[in-house]
This record gives structure tokens, C-alpha cells and sequence, in this order.
């Protein structure tokens, strides 16, 4: 086969996990896209199936695992290669090459970016050079990009596979960030989201010092961009100077994703978080009261193991007494290799049961929350139009991409990724509704 025959090729992907191996896609089809391959969404017309996976947690891993399959059974048909990328080859390589002999290739995620020397090796096609990635396709409404700011972690919550799948915490030199953000903005992005596992760590590692502050002031520079969004802000690292300069900011957005995970100090000392209760509060009353228009996001762990009824009680009621409209919850995942593995597990029954209660708390919280905001005038943007209940689906600063809230506006005339000011007109089933100003 030629380099030609090779171009020739169409190729899909199927993106798992979160947004940091989102963006890790986004750069392998960049490169492959600039090389001149056509990249299609449709994987059933496909001759190359990526498979980009996630670890994290074993609902993650089994999702994972359908997908490779559904890739595998396409080669009956007009697939040719099946390649799987991502966390799932880091966490376990050997067990799924001895389980998918049918799998053409598998990438660690240190050689992403020798995606094309892999396709060339999978053809036969010889080659010299070594390859660099170069380009990035989004996989997301051009109006929005995330910007991966760092990999790894140093945290070393005892809940979580991410250093061990992803190493230590690894800060990408603020220079290579703000040219990736410039490309972004020229293709017509409008709002960066931030991202990384700890985006309130960016540049210890680097610099020597935290540098979030000032990649934001560069990043904020650039003239086409108008949000920027921030995942996520870990509690000990929040400053008083960090929020004045958030809040001070006009294009970051008042928006603040705060991962707590319990109130509990003695849970999250068997966490090994490094925030406790007292502290917790402190700051949530702080944010509250000294600066009101940020919008609150947080997650939560339920059922981590030891967690007794009253500790769960008490998590029921701080998040009532301090109110936020955006939180999840997730039940504990018992994975291998982690300190929380060998700790004494609270039953799958009682978990699902208190994910039912409380769940049913927040919502109540979340409804008071937003009912309240019937009649404000926000300015929103437009993300995509809903085929099914046509209206187009809008979001404001105080909501996040495909996690939070969402506004639907019924008219026939919107432009995709323009802002609109929007007057918020009612609230149900956690949708609002609105109307253009």
C-alpha cells in the first residue's frame, strides 16, 4: 500500500472519560486530519476505529470494554483497523491485549503522538521520520474548547487510580498553552474551559510556584475569547488573592468547581483530602458572602468505606445549609491498588440507598435555587439546536458544558455560538426557559 491509499482511508473515533482524554483525542486527530486523512463521525463508515478509553473507576473500565467490543464486531464488516488509546492500556495492558487479539493496536498514552507511525507499522508502510502531533480537531461545538493545562496528579486521595494511571502532576509550560488557546480562538472558540485533574496546582512543578494567576492573565489577552471556565479549584489552594482576581476578571466566569467530596473530618482524613470540615465551611461562607456572584459547583462520594449514618447525616445537612446549585454525587468505587481498597466497605445496598435520599435533597436545594432566578436577564450562548423538542439549547456563565444546567429558548432564528441576552422565564425538570431580550 501507498502513503496515497493510505490517505484514503476514513477514520472515526470513539471518545470515553473526561475532557483531559477528550482533548488527548482531539490532538491524535488533529495530526491524522492534517496528514489528509478524512476524519468522519460516523464509525459504521469507517476503515480505522480509535477506541479512547477510561480507567478511572470500574463502570469507566466496562464502558470501555463494550466499545472495543462493538469496534471488534465492525471489522466483519468495512473496518480494517481497530487501534484503543487512552487510560484503559495504562491501568491494564497486558490483561486487555490477551483479551482483544482482534485489537490491530494499542497506544499508551505516552505515544499519542505517534498515532501516524502506528497507522504506518499497521500498513506496512515504511517510514523515518518521527512524528509530532501538530494539529487539533475538536470534538466539541466550536464555540467551546477545554484546554489542557496539566496531566497527572500528586494528590493521592486514597480513592483514586489517576496517579497511578497518569504519574505525577506534570504542568505544560504557559507559553505552549497560550499558543494552543490563540489557534483555538482563531478557529472561532468563545469560551476556554480549563481543565486538568488540579488546575489550583498548575506550574509547582514547572516554575516552582503556582502559576494559574498568571496563565490567566495571558490567556485572557486574547481578544476573541470572552469566557474562561475553570475545573477544578482544590479547596486548600484557594486564596483570598486567587478569588479577588476570578472575580475581578470580567471574562472569567463566576464559576467556581470546587471538588469536596464529604464534610466529615474523619472521613476525609481516611480520604486523604487536606481540607477539613471547619475549614470547608469557612471558605464555602466566605465565597458566599464576599463574593455572591459566583455560582457554586461541587461533587460528592457517597459510601466511602467506613461511612457511618450519622457522618452521611451530616453531609445531608451541610448540603442544605450551604446551598449550591451544581453538585453530583457518585457512589464509592472500590479499585484495586488504592489505600480505600483494603478499608472496610459499606454495602452496595446502603450506598444506592443514601444516593436515592440524597439525591432527592439536592434536588429540592438545586429547584429553591433556581426558581429564584425566574425573571434575571443573563447572558448565554448558544450551544446547539435540540432536534427532538426543537428549541435551541443555550447555557450561561453559571453553567458548565454537558454537566449543569441548561436554558431552551423555542425560536427559529438563533446563530450556533452567538450570546444573546436572555430573560430566564421559567424552571422544570432542571431545564430553564427564556426569551431574548
Amino acid at each position: 500500500m501507498t502513503i496515497y491509499e493510505l490517505k484514503t482511508k476514513k477514520i472515526s473515533a470513539i471518545s470515553l472519560g473526561c475532557d483531559k482524554n477528550r482533548v488527548d483525542l482531539e490532538h491524535m486527530l488533529g495530526a491524522l486530519s492534517d496528514f489528509g486523512f478524512q476524519i468522519v463521525a460516523d464509525i459504521y463508515s469507517a476503515e480505522i476505529i480509535i477506541v479512547n478509553t477510561c480507567a478511572f473507576i470500574s463502570s469507566a473500565v466496562e464502558e470501555a470494554i463494550q466499545n472495543i467490543l462493538l469496534a471488534t464486531k465492525l471489522k466483519k464488516d468495512k473496518c480494517e483497523k481497530v487501534i484503543v488509546t487512552g487510560c484503559l492500556n495504562e491501568r491494564y495492558l497486558d490483561d486487555v491485549k490477551k483479551e482483544f487479539p482482534e485489537v490491530d493496536a494499542f497506544v499508551r498514552v505516552k505515544d499519542n503522538d505517534q498515532i501516524l507511525k502506528v497507522l504506518f507499522d499497521l500498513y506496512s508502510i515504511p517510514h523515518k521520520e518521527r512524528f509530532k502531533n501538530q494539529g487539533r480537531t475538536l470534538t466539541t461545538p466550536f464555540n467551546y474548547a477545554y484546554l489542557k493545562i496539566a496531566d497527572g496528579c500528586n494528590n493521592g486521595c486514597a480513592y483514586c487510580t489517576i496517579p497511578r494511571i497518569r504519574g505525577r502532576y506534570k504542568s505544560i509550560p504557559i507559553d505552549d498553552l497560550v499558543k494552543e488557546a490563540k489557534t483555538l480562538a482563531s478557529k472561532g472558540v468563545k469560551e476556554l474551559i480549563i481543565v486538568a485533574q488540579d488546575v489550583s496546582r498548575y506550574g509547582e512543578d514547572l516554575y516552582g510556584q503556582v502559576m494559574l494567576i498568571p496563565l490567566l492573565e495571558k490567556l485572557s489577552k486574547i481578544r476573541e475569547i470572552k469566557w474562561i471556565r475553570l475545573h477544578y479549584l482544590y479547596p486548600e489552594m484557594i486564596t483570598d488573592e486567587l478569588l479577588d482576581f476570578l472575580y475581578e476578571n470580567d471574562k472569567i466566569c463566576k464559576y467556581l468547581d470546587i471538588p469536596l467530596q464529604h464534610i466529615d473530618d474523619d472521613i476525609l482524613r481516611e480520604m486523604n483530602r487536606r481540607t477539613g470540615e471547619t475549614q470547608t465551611r469557612e471558605l464555602i461562607q466566605k465565597i458566599k458572602e464576599k463574593y455572591p456572584k459566583f455560582a457554586l459547583r461541587t461533587t460528592y462520594i457517597i459510601g466511602f468505606p467506613g461511612e457511618t449514618k450519622r457522618q452521611f447525616e451530616k453531609l445531608e445537612d451541610f448540603i442544605q445549609k450551604f446551598p449550591m446549585p451544581n453538585v453530583g454525587f457518585f457512589p464509592y468505587y472500590r479499585e484495586d491498588k488504592t489505600k480505600a481498597y483494603y478499608m472496610k466497605q459499606v454495602p452496595n445496598f446502603k450506598k444506592k440507598i443514601r444516593l436515592k435520599k440524597i439525591y432527592a435533597i439536592q434536588k429540592n436545594v438545586s429547584d429553591n435555587l433556581n426558581k429564584n432566578r425566574i425573571g434575571e436577564v443573563v447572558e448565554a450562548v448558544v450551544d446547539y439546536y435540540d432536534e427532538n423538542n426543537k428549541c435551541f439549547i443555550l447555557r450561561d456563565e453559571y453553567s458548565s458544558a454537558q454537566v449543569d444546567f441548561i436554558i431552551e429558548v423555542y425560536r427559529d432564528n438563533l446563530e450556533l455560538g452567538k450570546f444573546y441576552n436572555i430573560k430566564l422565564t421559567d424552571y422544570n425538570q432542571d431545564k430553564f426557559k427564556g426569551e431574548i431580550v
